[in-house]
């Protein structure tokens, strides 16, 4: 048996509990990362990973040796895949900043045993995303003419244009999230750090936790600190997502032109953002054997915000359909009537299944609490909310104004390439990340637990 020994954060008398047993939170988390071998699940899904990421390499390589030409881009589809899937993996980041900060700011407990997996899941998406703009400059190696630094040319980026508005916003949004996700980690860094049996691996922890020692000074500013970047990173969740959306909504484009799409593509976001973590906490909640700590009650949380924002989406598309009937304008008209029976009628409809009719079922209980279930629906939204990024932006650009100047767009091999190398990037990244480091939060899951708390940690 261990006594507590440091005072306790919200000054409630120490208790005694055991040592360091499996059977205890801290243990439990804490021993995936130190003590046991990795399940061969996590060996499979890594080799794809890095499989899928040597195919990104090679499909960069072969971009820059023979340029965008590779893709499907032409006039008038100068924004094909790569702007696609860049929405749709900034998208994908939205639910770790939801989950960390409003969440944290709303004082809500259940956010405790998913925020360090979706906050990882968040910096990895935005890395994903970020690689896309540049690629698609065509002279990426130009990419710092996005920055006002100091030029002696006086060539300064055009301040008027939404991709240096995306740089700004995109690049705040992953500073404010690493710092959110690493000050949040410095805890359960002293925890590795002290239950670590070798030397090297205790030096790393060491230096990662910076000298973490769990004093009443360190936990007040670490609780300061934590709250602070969770206002700051707050408003990043609306503003990023809107300054994407204005991508489009500040183009004279049918389709594009329309206040709506602010707010539509931040709920547009959060949902996407909620079925990826439930894509991927559903398995490793299986493989780990946590569904003592991710329980139910978080699946079925997760599943009523998907919910919710899934008819905030469901709104939009009808509100898009009603303002360009009631506009009166023949090109906006036309734009909805295309995007539905046009050539890509299809994309139009597969999203109308996937984005409005499958997350219904989430209306009882039993679905919410079904977990196949609610992993098949995840995986449909997350196709849904591709295609409809395929839809705003490739379909609303291959019919416009001219007829004269109409054409499809059609992907190719290196298109694909590159998107399935992304998700190899992605997985690859999410995999290291649960093999070397807590997935959930050991401090934050101590203080909910129904036993005591121990000296680890500094806690």
């Amino acid at each position: 048996m261990q006594e507590s020994t440091h005072p306790d954060p919200l000054g409630r008398p120490p208790v005694i509990e055991a040592g360091h047993d499996y059977s205890t939170v801290t243990g439990k988390i804490s021993d995936i990362v130190l003590r046991q071998s990795a399940p061969k699940a996590w060996f499979f899904g890594f080799g794809v990973g890095f499989l899928l990421l040597m195919l990104l390499n090679l499909s960069i390589s072969w971009l820059f040796v023979k340029g965008i030409g590779v893709w499907g881009v032409n006039v008038p589809v100068a924004w094909g895949f790569a702007i696609v899937n860049f929405v749709w993996w900034i998208g994908i980041g939205h639910a770790g900043t939801l989950i960390s900060a409003i969440l944290l700011i709303l004082h809500q407990s259940w956010r405790t045993s998913i925020n360090r997996f979706a906050e990882a899941m968040t910096l990895f998406a935005v890395a994903c995303a970020g690689m896309f703009p540049l690629l698609h400059l065509g002279r990426p190696y130009f990419f710092y003419w996005l920055f006002p630094y100091p030029s002696t040319y006086d060539v300064w980026p055009q301040f008027r244009s939404p991709l240096v508005w995306d740089v700004f916003a995109v690049s705040t949004y992953a500073t404010v999230s690493l710092l959110f996700w690493f000050v949040g980690l410095l805890p359960d860094l002293a925890t590795l750090r002290d239950r670590a049996i070798s030397r090297p691996v205790k030096m790393i922890y060491g230096a990662l936790a910076m000298g973490w020692r769990g004093s009443a000074r360190h936990w007040h500013r670490y609780q300061m600190a934590y709250l602070l970047l969770g206002g700051l990173a707050t408003p990043l969740v609306v503003s990023v997502h809107t300054v994407v959306s204005f991508d489009f909504a500040v183009g004279v484009v049918p389709g594009w032109h329309t206040t709506i799409f602010p707010p539509y593509f931040v709920a547009g976001a959060i949902f996407s953002g909620f079925a990826m973590v439930l894509t991927l906490v559903i398995p490793a909640r299986k493989w780990y054997h946590l569904e003592d700590v991710i329980t139910m009650r978080h699946l079925d949380n997760m599943a009523k915000v998907m919910l919710a924002t899934g008819l905030i989406v469901a709104y939009g598309y009808f509100m898009e359909l009603y303002t360009s009937w009631y506009s009166g304008n023949i090109f906006e008209m036309f734009t909805s009537w295309n995007r539905a029976f046009g050539p890509y009628g299809y994309i139009y409809w597969i999203l109308i299944f996937c984005n409005i009719l499958s997350p219904q079922v989430l209306w009882s209980s039993k679905a919410r609490t079904n977990v196949p279930l609610l992993f098949v629906v995840s995986l449909i939204i997350n196709v849904g909310m591709w295609m409809e990024r395929f839809m705003i932006v490739v379909v609303s650009l291959h019919r416009d104004f001219v007829p004269g100047a109409w054409g499809m767009y059609v992907p190719t091999f290196w298109d694909f390439a590159t998107f399935a190398g992304t998700i190899g990037l992605f997985l690859s990244l999410l995999f290291l990340f649960v093999r070397g480091l807590p997935m959930i939060s050991i401090s934050e899951l101590r203080e909910l637990a129904p036993v005591g708390r121990t000296a680890e940690g500094g806690e």
